[in-house]
């Protein structure tokens, strides 16, 4: 994983679906994705939009928490992988989560996250 997380450039639609789930903007992060996402989080999948929303709403509303860009690298051709540091109210209080992103036509057609 990359030391400084501005040595890769990462695409815009990640970055913005980055800040719009940071700021639990549940309409600007769903923007970032193709009708037929998945979203693979916490032993779930989601398939296409309206259970990617369902899930960003409880993912923005079940925990508070502060996150830290710790990392990032391109897996090639559109595939990139962002390490984050969130320190919450969650179980545990602390993880460093992958979030794997694949992309298709400039938006996020796979969204992976786990330790």
């Amino acid at each position: 994983m990359t030391e400084n997380p501005d040595a890769v450039e990462l695409p815009e639609v990640v970055r913005r679906y980055l800040r719009a789930h940071d700021a639990h903007d549940v309409p600007a992060a769903l923007a970032a994705f193709t009708p037929q996402a998945v979203v693979a989080d916490d032993g779930q999948t989601y398939e296409g939009t309206v259970a990617i929303a369902r899930w960003l709403e409880r993912a923005g509303s079940e925990y508070t928490y502060t996150t830290t860009l710790v990392g990032a690298e391109s897996e090639g051709l559109d595939r990139y992988t962002v390490v984050q540091h969130l320190e919450g109210d969650f179980p545990g209080g602390t993880v460093d989560l992958r979030y794997r992103f694949a992309l298709d036509g400039g938006l996020i057609s796979r969204l992976d996250i786990a330790p």
